[in-house]
């Protein structure tokens, strides 16, 4: 048995070095190698990644409340808020779980935490039943803004940001997205400063409680009326739906009020 492995090493060992069986161990070996240092730059690497997200999720809160400046120091500035949890079935802040480490996309996909959407204008499937948010104080204790976590399909990709409300709970005071897939130059441009700078001052709601907020190419009240973006309906179209989600009956409704009236 031994000699018969000896004669195939050694027919092996004497094929020509651009033969197939040599150029197919080459390739093999090359990509174990390959595949091993990718591996263990990933290990060594996703610590920091993990840092480099919160800091820029961090760096996109500041931004939509309207505090960021280029080369501040963003924890620092970030102390100013104070994360809750939300428990949005009820509307009323939870101890459950720790804000500043609870995520509450993974949430989304565990069935105990979480509910399949009948109604999903948004297209995000599952709801968690629970959500980060972000309270942003005066130097006195009192609320400044109100951070809400939003997210929803547009075209190509699910667009994931925040929605900056003031104390009010009604008007917003800017709308900003971290995270989307959108075509550069048509429904990218919800990352447009001049486009973004329409949301601010709008109103969700009208003095009955309608939600009025709406993005369309059709004129409105200009105290709820967002332009839609020229070119990219469909985008448009998803940041109207995943935003009137949020702040509606199945979203951050029930929080909100609660949250006006004190009795969060």
């Amino acid at each position: 048995m031994s000699s018969e492995k000896d004669n195939i090493f050694s027919k092996f060992k004497n094929l020509p070095i651009d033969s197939i069986p040599k150029t197919i161990l080459v390739a093999i070996t090359l990509c174990l190698f390959c595949s091993m240092i990718v591996s263990l730059a990933a290990v060594k690497l996703k610590s920091i990644q993990e840092e480099n997200q919160v800091r820029d999720k961090q760096k996109n809160i500041l931004q939509v409340a309207g505090l960021y400046s280029e080369g501040m120091n963003i924890d620092e500035s970030f102390g100013s808020f104070e994360p809750r949890i939300v428990d949005i079935e009820n509307g009323l802040f939870t101890d459950k779980f720790n804000p500043r480490t609870f995520n509450d996309l993974k949430a989304s996909s565990n069935p105990s935490l979480s509910i399949a959407l009948k109604d999903d204008p948004a297209s995000i499937g599952r709801r968690s039943n629970f959500a980060t948010v972000y309270l942003l104080k005066n130097n006195d204790g009192t609320i400044d803004k109100l951070i809400l976590p939003i997210h929803g399909y547009g075209l190509w990709s699910t667009l994931y940001g925040f929605v900056a409300l003031e104390e009010d709970t009604n008007e917003i005071f800017g709308l900003q997205f971290y995270k989307h897939a959108e075509t550069p130059g048509l429904g990218a441009e919800v990352d447009n400063p001049k486009w973004k700078a329409q949301w601010k001052g709008k109103n969700l709601r009208d003095k009955d409680e309608k939600l009025m907020i709406q993005v369309s190419k059709t004129p409105g009240p200009s105290k709820y009326h967002i332009d839609a973006i020229a070119g990219a309906t469909l985008t448009s179209n998803g940041v109207n739906s995943l935003v009137r989600f949020w702040v509606g009956e199945a979203g951050f409704k029930k929080f909100l009020t609660n949250f006006k009236n004190g009795k969060t």
